[in-house]
């Protein structure tokens, strides 16, 4: 049930945030700490990234499903949006592009407490929500709001089983794995990728603040008008990542103004970046109802697990090839453009199918 998995996650995430606020002087020891904190958050993880279907399903309706996916989704993203403003604005720059002096020695502690400070409120957020979930936090409504919800599920045997053999699924799994990998992974990085086009990491941040701000209201819409016209989902799909193609190829090419000759300005990276951002960021709700339409019965939860574990493995593929080709960026950057095109060809490809909304429309009525 949806209790104990928020009790258990937030939970993690308690400790693992207190684990990095341990004042400990030995920094061997202060290392290990902090790892063993992002591990604990890292397991957290997936009920943030995978519990939004599921939570939908289990408290709404048929025509708000969508809607609900999306704003239980898309709120997490806010928390990313506002690192890459809290980063930047709280923490001076050591990478050259700020004009702080990057030398002396108080300078360093000054940084040393400002990391301090993000880390001790990011240790109270957290133990506030866990507080907030503890005191209520239901599992499930009184009645079921739809078939679909009081409806038996596969088990885990089961469900990975027709998971694995389902070519459709692997289809748009895939569609959504490649291209959201490799975007997080691109994002993480912005700043070092925009450095050597001169654009300080103050800039970069603001420019992944509005990708992701943008993403979560396009995506909010996007999931209202899938609730209202059912069955467009792959429709919604194919639009959005047509858009992330020309946004992602728009703004390779500008980071190759010497070859190119395309303007090379703070606003058109702004705006290749912010639309990039929008177009893949909103996407991730359309991509989760599909799923799980296309694999019903098996629990939104293990399919909405699958494709972010692969998602993952995608991006950490890329940074690991980041690790050795690391002093130039235009291979990473190309990556965008081919991901997105490579998803899109997948979406062209893929029948779609709603097999719990039929159920929901058919057996009520």
């Amino acid at each position: 049930g949806l209790r104990v998995t928020v009790l258990l996650t937030s939970s993690l995430m308690v400790l693992g945030a207190g684990l990095r606020c341990v004042p400990v002087s030995d920094l061997e020891m202060r290392k290990k700490l902090i790892h063993g904190g992002q591990l604990l958050n890292g397991l957290a993880g997936p009920t943030v990234m995978n519990a939004a279907p599921f939570l939908s399903t289990t408290w709404f309706s048929p025509d708000e499903r969508a809607t609900a996916t999306a704003i239980a989704s898309l709120l997490s993203y806010l928390g990313a949006a506002g690192a890459f403003l809290v980063g930047p604005l709280v923490v001076p720059s050591p990478n050259g592009t700020s004009q702080l002096p990057l030398v002396s020695q108080s300078n360093t502690e000054h940084i040393k407490d400002r990391i301090e400070a993000v880390l001790y409120a990011e240790f109270g957020m957290v133990s506030l929500i866990f507080s907030a979930a503890l005191a209520y936090f239901p599992s499930r409504p009184p009645f079921p709001p739809s078939v679909a919800a009081a409806s038996q599920r596969l088990s885990y045997r089961r469900s990975f089983c027709k998971l694995l053999s389902n070519f459709r699924f692997l289809m748009i799994a895939l569609a959504y794995a490649i291209p959201l990998g490799v975007f997080s992974g691109w994002s993480g990085v912005l700043d070092l990728i925009l450095t050597p086009v001169h654009v300080s990491q103050v800039d970069a941040g603001w420019i992944g603040f509005w990708s992701i701000v943008g993403g979560c209201v396009v995506g909010i819409a996007m999931a209202r008008f899938a609730d209202f016209i059912r069955g467009m989902l792959k429709f919604i799909l194919l639009l959005l990542l047509s858009g992330a193609t020309l946004a992602s190829t728009w703004f390779t090419l500008t980071c190759l103004s010497s070859v190119t000759h395309l303007p090379l300005t703070t606003a058109t990276l702004y705006t290749s970046c912010i639309l990039l951002g929008i177009f893949l960021n909103s996407s991730v709700p359309i991509f989760f109802e599909l799923f799980v339409e296309t694999v019903y019965p098996v629990p939104e939860g293990i399919t909405c697990g699958v494709v972010t574990f692969l998602s993952n493995v995608f991006m950490g593929v890329l940074l690991f090839f980041l690790t050795f080709y690391h002093t130039e960026f235009s291979w990473f950057n190309w990556c965008l453009p081919g991901s997105c095109l490579l998803s899109l060809l997948l979406i062209l490809c893929f029948r779609e199918s709603y097999d719990r909304l039929y159920l929901d429309v058919v057996v009520s009525v």
